[in-house]
C-alpha cells in the first residue's frame, strides 16, 4: 500500500503572502526582496494612473457630449 503524498507532505511548505500588503512587517526583507516590492508597487501605481486617466476623459468625453 503506498503512502498518499497529499495526506503526508513530505515538507510543509513556507508560505509567503503573494504581494504586498501596506503597512505590513518589512524588518525580514532582504534588500533584493524590498526591490522587487518597490517594482512591483511602482509597475501597479503606473496601472492605477492609466486607468484613472482613461476614467477621467470617459467622463469628460460624457460631460462635453451632453454639453450640447
Amino acid at each position: 500500500m503506498a503512502i498518499d503524498d497529499d495526506l503526508f507532505p513530505l515538507a510543509t511548505p513556507v508560505l509567503r503572502p503573494a504581494g504586498h500588503t501596506v503597512g505590513s512587517d518589512i524588518s525580514a526583507l532582504s534588500e533584493a526582496e524590498i526591490e522587487e516590492r518597490i517594482a512591483q508597487l511602482s509597475a501597479e501605481i503606473e496601472r492605477l494612473t492609466r486607468a484613472l486617466e482613461a476614467k477621467r476623459a470617459s467622463r469628460s468625453a460624457a460631460e462635453n457630449f451632453f454639453k450640447r
